[in-house]
């Protein structure tokens, strides 16, 4: 079987390498984030979100600037979308990280380290993404698409400051406001201040997120067989990665597949090297029922949203795209619905909780 393997590829496996050991190090997930913001009062792993929020998008803008990247071509910035769709997807995706007990992407660190539910979600969020995207539930989707989608005046952000003095000054007054303002909300408190590893993940996640784009939309600007222009994404790499994972044969290596392999690897190393690898899976039918429904319903809110907390909540955004603003919304709303009010989530018992 032929494996068609280039710099791009390479790159995904790289960067998808260094994703899995600083989400093993570091405990880098949105969910983790909110619930220990929201529930804990423990904002660190927030300010780690935030700061690799602020570097992704200054280090993308640079990127695009300086014309290293077409993000004109990337699934963010089409002419058209779909709010509703993208916003009811995302409250979907949302409200199934909690039910999961995490995303697609921590789903994949926490098999690294061993975690069989981990792997449950995992194939149960590829199967129903691929569903969604291509399979049963996508001729629902589409027409919902079609019956939903406008051409907006503005794309991005950027778009709406363009009489300030052109397209290039306002991505990068935009750019600059959202990375200083998300800084100076990182380091104001002090006991982030005091925690570099947690430093270290967000500048390091943020890079990763510049660095996949490019690698796509660089060193894979061939004209005639041009890449997908895309960075740190985890809904359909995941559908891609089970496709090609069962049926090889015909199918091409790309960027998201590779990615995925190395979430897996660079977790799976970390955790052997730092001696975390432990056996874990279900102790009770109604918390498989409950990982596997969460997964269902990332794997198709995700689908609908056109990405995931990552993919959305920093890939996305680092474009400036207003879509991805809201998908990120619904993400938020949702995960906020799974974790306080009349819809919240109850906690597992004790024995269940191994995170």
């Amino acid at each position: 079987m032929p494996v068609h393997f280039n710099i791009v590829v390479g790159a995904g496996l790289l960067i998808g390498l260094a994703y899995g050991v600083v989400g093993l190090l570091s405990g880098f997930c949105l969910l983790s984030s909110l619930r220990g913001w929201w529930s804990e009062g423990d904002s660190r792993l927030i300010r780690t979100f935030a700061l690799a929020f602020a570097v992704a998008v200054a280090a993308t803008q640079l990127l695009a600037g300086y014309g290293a990247v077409d993000l004109s071509k990337s699934v963010y910035l089409q002419p058209s979308f779909s709010a509703p769709l993208m916003f009811a997807g995302g409250v979907l995706f949302g409200y199934g990280m909690v039910l999961a007990n995490g995303c697609g992407s921590r789903a994949l660190v926490l098999l690294g380290r061993g975690n069989l539910r981990s792997l449950v979600v995992v194939i149960m969020l590829g199967i129903t993404a691929q569903m969604t995207l291509r399979g049963l539930i996508a001729p629902a989707r589409i027409a919902l698409l079609q019956a939903s989608s406008t051409k907006p005046a503005y794309l991005t952000l950027a778009e709406l400051l363009r009489t300030v003095g052109g397209e290039v000054s306002g991505r990068m007054i935009v750019a600059s406001v959202i990375s200083v303002g998300l800084i100076i909300f990182a380091f104001a408190h002090t006991p982030f201040r005091r925690s570099g590893w947690q430093i270290a993940a967000g500048v390091a996640v943020g890079l990763l997120v510049a660095a996949g784009w490019f690698a796509t939309g660089y060193l894979g600007a061939d004209e005639f067989n041009p890449a997908a222009v895309t960075s740190l994404t985890f809904i359909a790499p995941v559908a891609d990665t089970v496709q090609y994972v069962m049926l090889s044969t015909g199918l091409t290596l790309n960027f998201g597949i590779a990615m995925v392999f190395g979430v897996f690897a660079g977790s799976l190393l970390t955790a052997l090297v730092t001696r975390r690898f432990r056996l874990e899976g279900y102790t009770s039918p109604r918390h498989m029922l409950r990982s596997m429904s969460g997964a269902a319903l990332m794997g198709s809110g995700g689908a609908m949203a056109l990405g995931c907390s990552i993919g959305q909540g920093l890939t996305g955004i680092s474009t400036l795209a207003l879509s991805s603003c809201v998908a990120a919304a619904g993400i938020i709303l949702g995960s906020a619905a799974g974790l306080r009010g009349v819809l919240r989530v109850p906690p597992l018992e004790a024995s269940d909780i191994a995170r």
